[in-house]
């Protein structure tokens, strides 16, 4: 597991967007909070991206959903994805707003 952190933590993504006009975008921070989380570090991950948890649910019930079928799949996906937008959209603006 330390390899693959250590790979991930060499071969992050740059930010495009926070690169040529100098402010984040919603997903600044995704991949660090990730990496935080692969090491076990749930608090500083969760302070670094607050969407990570929810996106991870998203995309793991969607992955499920397209399995299973699950009867009220495309209800909990929307709703799902309503929050973690919400979250993001917070984050961003708090983000925006301290800097």
């Amino acid at each position: 597991m330390d390899r693959i952190i250590q790979w991930l933590e060499a071969h992050q993504l740059p930010c495009y967007y926070k690169k040529f006009l100098g402010i984040e975008c919603l997903g600044c921070g995704m991949q660090s909070a990730f990496i935080l989380l692969l090491k076990g570090e749930f608090f500083e991950s969760f302070k670094t991206y607050p969407a990570l948890f929810p996106v991870l649910f998203l995309i793991g019930y969607l992955i499920l959903h397209l399995v299973f079928q699950f009867r009220n799949g495309a209800r909990v996906i929307k709703f799902s994805f309503i929050f973690t937008l919400t979250i993001m959209i917070i984050n961003y603006v708090v983000k925006l707003s301290i800097n």
